[in-house]
């Protein structure tokens, strides 16, 4: 089963969609897929009520429109990133595997739903793609004992984009990597939640990405040189992991800061994809400063 969000900004619906592909409304069992369900075991829930045939099939828009995707879990408390993941993203970055697990974190405020618009900051020349299997935890976490412990305390899997702007990140940094992933729009999330019941330990997943449909990365979460478990069980050594918090891998090879490509420009057309986790697409427009107190729009699915 999937688990997503559909409907406006900030007034999602949650939704199941069966392995049939039924979408069922779960209103009956949560207002929204956050980290207060995930912690009390909400998706065993979801997993029980389809099985009953207890839950409410989701109709057609009454107007006939396609309902928005929004990221498949509701604003996370944290999210928090790995870096320099994949050994040869490493080296076309001009450096080393790391020896240590580099750890970085993006404003949760960051996370849009997959086919939303990707803005480039006013003025941005290097705005870049990372193609990325996130991890959403569904237990709290402290001090675990180990890699095998840190599976019983994820929720499930998601594809996630971790743009990034490279003059912020890397030439005015000051040394820290979240000034360059935090702008809005950063971290398109979906299209929706996998249980970890039907992923594993999320080794062996294709991920690859376009832009304007023409190959950028196209590798396998078996390249991470820190699993899945593994970072869980030493972020768990660093901070309390909390039900919801946002954790993104890492990217493999192929995007625009290796010299190969061009940067992201306004017209341009983002896909990403990871085996059983389905496809973003996101288009990319420029930015604009906006008037205080004016809402930022984002669009709607195609």
């Amino acid at each position: 089963m999937k688990l997503l969000r559909l409907g406006p900004v900030g007034h999602e619906i949650p939704v199941v969609v069966d392995d049939n592909g039924v979408p069922f409304v779960l209103s009956s069992l949560t207002a929204d897929i956050d980290g207060a369900f995930l912690a009390r075991g909400g998706i065993d829930e979801v997993a029980r009520a389809l099985a009953a045939g207890s839950l409410e099939r989701l109709g057609d828009p009454a107007d006939g429109s396609v309902l928005r995707v929004g990221a498949p879990i509701a604003r996370p408390s944290a999210v928090i990133c790995i870096g320099m993941n994949y050994a040869a993203h490493a080296a076309e970055s001009g450096s080393l595997p790391p020896k240590d697990l580099v750890i970085f974190f993006k404003h949760p405020n960051t996370v849009v739903g997959p086919f939303d618009t990707v803005l480039i900051p006013p003025g941005s020349t290097k705005t870049d793609w990372e193609v990325e299997l996130a991890v959403v935890i569904g237990r709290r976490a402290r001090y675990l004992s180990s890699p095998a412990e840190a599976l019983d305390v994820i929720a499930g899997f998601a594809v996630s984009n971790d743009v990034s702007e490279r003059e912020y990140q890397i030439e005015i940094s000051g040394g820290q990597w979240s000034k360059g992933k935090s702008a809005e729009s950063f971290n398109p999330l979906g299209p929706w939640l996998v249980p970890v019941s039907e992923i594993g330990d999320g080794s062996g997943l294709r991920i690859s990405s376009t832009v304007n449909g023409e190959p950028r990365q196209d590798s396998s979460t078996s390249d991470l040189i820190v699993g899945v478990a593994e970072i869980v069980y030493q972020l768990s050594q660093f901070m309390v992991l909390e039900p919801g918090d946002l954790i993104n891998t890492g990217t493999p090879e192929g995007v625009a800061l290796s010299g190969r490509f061009d940067y992201l420009a306004a017209g341009d057309v983002f896909e990403c994809t990871i085996e059983k986790l389905g496809t973003q697409r996101q288009p990319i427009a420029q930015g604009q400063p906006i008037a205080q107190g004016q809402p930022i729009v984002q669009g709607k699915a195609s």
